[in-house]
């Protein structure tokens, strides 16, 4: 039986050797205990996990700018993937936005990562090739 919650931050262990287990996902700095501790105090409601006998076996961290959603680091344990929890994780992060007036969601796929892409088409969800993402870095760490 699986049951799907908030995220807590007392889920970060897990959670986080879920995501760096998962093929193509990218872990940085900013990924720090108390980063996401952070973002889940500033996105309350957003991000879930889904759980199977008391380990955290899908995971997705989400959050809203107040006019557009974020989906990000979505992932569900190799073991559990087939049975729909990757849709499952979506649809309540969508609905959590829904609930907050917002429409539209963004997220970020690797370019080469095919699987991932062919996952959200086949929820509808469609690439936007006319924007380019940029990054800046004011920190001295390279890896944030």
């Amino acid at each position: 039986m699986f049951v799907l919650r908030e995220m807590l931050i007392s889920d970060y262990d897990q959670v986080m050797a879920l995501w760096g287990n998962t093929e193509s996902m990218s872990l940085r700095g900013a990924d720090s205990r108390d980063n996401i501790a952070l973002y889940l105090k500033k996105n309350p409601g957003l991000s879930f996990v889904v759980e199977k006998q008391g380990l955290v076996v899908g995971a997705v961290l989400a959050g809203t700018d107040g006019r557009r959603g974020y989906l990000q680091h979505l992932a569900v344990s190799v073991s559990s993937r087939g049975e729909g929890l990757g849709k499952q994780l979506v649809n309540t992060v969508i609905a959590a936005f829904a609930e907050q007036g917002i429409a539209k969601t963004h997220l970020f796929v690797h370019s080469d990562n095919k699987a991932a892409q062919g996952f959200y088409e086949s929820m509808g969800w469609f690439p936007r090739d006319e924007v380019r993402m940029f990054s800046f870095n004011s920190s001295s760490e390279l890896n944030v």
